[in-house]
């Protein structure tokens, strides 16, 4: 995660401060001191630490927080409301349009990855029920049309493009285009350039003046930092912008935009990219990002994840299952791919309350690939009874999936062992122990969990 060096920094200065028992105005200070250095080694903008260690200083040096029972453990929470009031205090949405489709023009600097990113919005919104369409207005990228092309055709989204012809044109058509075929949300993938230029404006400003989008959404690469809030102030002179979507907030660059970007332009940060598959995109919770910056974790966005993989109706598939004593490798197997959905299982550890502590703690995810492959080398009917496979199977299983007989020994072991566990688990509540059991992965038997 971007800010996983903040994070060490902040987290070890609070456990000076937990460690004084009472403190005195000089232990403030000094914690501050290291709090404003952890920032500005994260690439924060200088007047906006300047800004921030002097109102959390401001707060902490009172008297109701120094004489407090627990006055290391009130400073943590007036550092998490600052931290969170400074990326926007609450998630925003998309400013929709009643009496027609919703027009959100997608715009940032070549790199930044807005083609990406403004087509897993589409998908999010499509996933919530909207009828997204996406334009291709970048007539000048190589590749840029066919980019946008292979991600809709994966999202199952139509993409509305006229080559390499005029991009005000093509917007003011798509527009028209998905009011007569019922899209209700448009999404213009507009150019950009390596940097800030004035013909790059000019093009833009006209596509706004065409089509009067609802947003203007500046797409922002939160892996370069200052870089990042220096584009950000430019797109929002020139355009007005109304909102900001970080993308690539997975990646393990300082992460300064993220607390950059609002103070400078006043513009909330409404999405965030955490990954390079196209359902990795996040709303933009700033009480949630503080909490994961200061390491508490952010259980609620791991909840959330789970939700989308969790597929109520295999759950209630397997329960029955279960209670006739029936659950296969092929149903272990469903649950790992739900699980592996949710990410890897360091990202999930890491959202977590002191997951951020966890970091060196080593996961085998190679190991629960060994046993996908060990699962997908048996026959359907190998996997529907694991008892018929004999020492001939087994060397088959093994071969197949590139792995020692050993490792096919300690998956039916585990497996055995697991069923026993399901067992001992049917009975009244089964249903919503297995709901739990389905969104968390436990699993723990298996090689890899």
């Amino acid at each position: 995660m971007a800010f996983e060096g903040l994070t060490e920094k902040i987290s070890a200065t609070f456990k000076k401060l937990r460690g004084k028992g009472r403190l005195k105005e000089s232990d403030v200070k000094e914690a501050m001191r290291e709090i404003r250095m952890a920032l500005l080694e994260a690439d924060v903008s200088y007047k906006v630490v300047k800004d921030f260690v002097k109102s959390v200083s401001e707060r902490c040096v009172g008297a109701d927080v120094l004489e407090a029972l627990s006055p290391a453990q009130m400073i943590v929470k007036i550092v998490n409301e600052e931290l969170t009031a400074l990326m926007g205090s609450e998630a925003k949405h998309i400013t929709t349009n009643p009496n027609g489709p919703t027009v959100v023009m997608l715009v940032g600097l070549q790199g930044a990855g807005k083609t990406t990113n403004g087509s897993k919005l589409a998908g999010l919104m499509k996933k919530q029920g909207k009828n997204p369409l996406l334009v291709a207005c970048d007539i000048y990228r190589p590749a840029a049309i066919q980019q946008l092309k292979v991600c809709g055709e994966k999202l199952g989204i139509p993409v509305f493009e006229k080559g390499q012809t005029d991009p005000v044109q093509i917007a003011k058509d798509a527009v028209l285009y998905a009011r007569q075929h019922g899209h209700d949300m448009v999404f213009l993938d507009t150019a950009g350039r390596l940097h800030v230029d004035e013909t790059l404006m000019e093009e833009l400003k006209n596509i706004k003046s065409a089509v009067k989008p609802d947003e203007i959404m500046l797409v922002v690469d939160a892996m370069t930092g200052q870089d990042a809030v220096n584009a950000a102030q430019s797109f929002n002179e020139w355009l007005d912008i109304d909102s900001v979507m970080l993308s690539k907030l997975d990646g393990d660059a300082r992460g300064g935009a993220a607390l950059s970007v609002r103070a400078t332009t006043g513009k909330p940060i409404k999405f965030a990219g955490m990954g390079e598959k196209l359902e990795d995109i996040e709303t933009f919770h700033p009480d949630r990002m503080a909490s994961r910056i200061l390491g508490m974790g952010d259980v609620l966005s791991l909840i959330e994840k789970a939700e989308q993989a969790f597929d109520a109706k295999k759950a209630a598939e397997m329960e029955e299952r279960l209670k006739s004593n029936k659950f296969t490798l092929q149903d272990f197997y469903d649950q790992m791919v739900q699980l592996k959905s949710m990410g890897s299982m360091q990202d999930i550890l890491a959202q977590l309350p002191g997951g951020a502590g966890l970091k060196n703690v080593q996961m085998d995810e190679k190991a629960m690939g060994r046993t996908e492959a060990i699962i997908l080398s048996m026959t359907p009917k190998e996997r529907e009874n694991p008892n018929i496979i004999a020492a001939s199977r087994k060397k088959r299983i093994a071969n197949g999936a590139g792995v020692k007989v050993e490792d096919v020994n300690r998956l039916l072991k585990s497996f055995d062992q697991m069923k026993a566990m399901m067992k001992q688990l049917s009975g009244p509540g089964m249903g919503k122990k297995m709901k739990h059991m389905g969104k968390f992965g436990g699993f723990g038997g298996f090689p890899g969990f």
